[in-house]
């Protein structure tokens, strides 16, 4: 994998809306967090573009986020926010620009699309963390966390042991992001391959039985047979019905993941919460799943 450039103080991040729409005033706090860390910001007009509930058009997300890929001066993108819409111009994107440049790009939710695309076509990691428009009410570690992430330090994470871990030690590159993404990229066959991975799941605002048929469908399409691990975290605000389904995530995630005997450790802080921890995918990762005890997350120093 291709590891961008560390940010320097004085180096430019910009900013971009692939999914769904923003306002400035949801941003102000993450402008003034990223201005006193001492970075420059490129906050173009495309960024507050408006059509329906996407950050404008198809096309003109696209034509921006290509501007900022060919962009020398810039040497990190952040989303603004996920909701829906990066499936609808990932195709549209001209990945080789970034190719020519590497440099960070982050998000997470919706923006999983793009992370994974970028991850597989270009070999170039990524992070996985805090948006614009989480950074108002996430904890402070969080958005620390993604400034040191993006000046060059390796994460490394200890968390509690959850009783329905499946124990044990294992390593891989770190893929994934939010389910429900894996699901829809798996469906137009442009899901990245799995195996020897560290598969990393989070979700928010789904139904069981909904979360049980992605990862039914993803098991089937053989996503799970050869993962060398796995790391939850936050399934958020889940849903039931009337009748219950009967299942929790960690029941299903374990079920689900049976094909692979491999470590699972559940209760990782990332995710649809304040705590949103950064992980840089692409990035080779080591995990240690207990029962009891503390739980651990390494990433590999470059």
């Amino acid at each position: 994998m291709i590891t961008p450039s560390a940010l320097q103080k004085g180096d430019t991040i910009a900013f971009a809306s692939p999914a769904r729409s923003i306002s400035a005033e949801q941003i102000q706090f993450a402008v003034s967090f990223f201005e006193a860390a001492g970075y420059c910001l490129r906050i173009d007009n495309e960024v507050f573009a408006v059509e329906n509930q996407f950050g404008g058009s198809d096309a003109l997300r696209a034509t921006h986020f290509n501007r900022l890929l060919a962009d020398t001066s810039v040497k990190a993108i952040i989303s603004s926010r996920g909701g829906y819409g990066s499936m609808r111009m990932a195709e549209m994107l001209d990945l080789s620009l970034l190719a020519k440049n590497p440099k960070w790009i982050a998000g997470y939710s919706d923006i999983t699309v793009l992370l994974s695309l970028i991850n597989h076509e270009t070999g170039i990691e990524c992070i996985h963390g805090p948006m614009l428009n989480d950074m108002a009410t996430a904890d402070k570690s969080s958005c620390e966390m993604l400034i040191r992430v993006f000046g060059g330090e390796a994460p490394q994470y200890h968390f509690a042991g959850h009783p329905m871990n499946r124990a044990g030690k294992a390593s891989g590159k770190l893929v994934g992001g939010n389910l429900s993404m894996l699901y829809s990229l798996a469906a137009a066959k442009m899901l990245p391959p799995t195996d020897g991975a560290v598969l990393f799941l989070e979700d928010v605002d789904e139904y069981l039985y909904h979360i049980d048929r992605m990862l039914l469908s993803l098991r089937k399409a053989g996503y799970f047979s050869n993962l060398a691990g796995v790391i939850v975290g936050a399934f958020s605000a889940m849903h039931d019905n009337s009748i219950a389904f009967g299942r929790n995530v960690e029941e299903m995630i374990r079920e689900h993941t049976n094909t692979s005997n491999c470590p699972v450790a559940f209760g990782f802080p990332a995710g649809h919460q304040p705590q949103n921890l950064s992980l840089i995918l692409g990035r080779e990762t080591a995990i240690e799943a207990k029962n009891n005890g503390i739980s651990a997350l390494t990433q590999l120093s470059i």
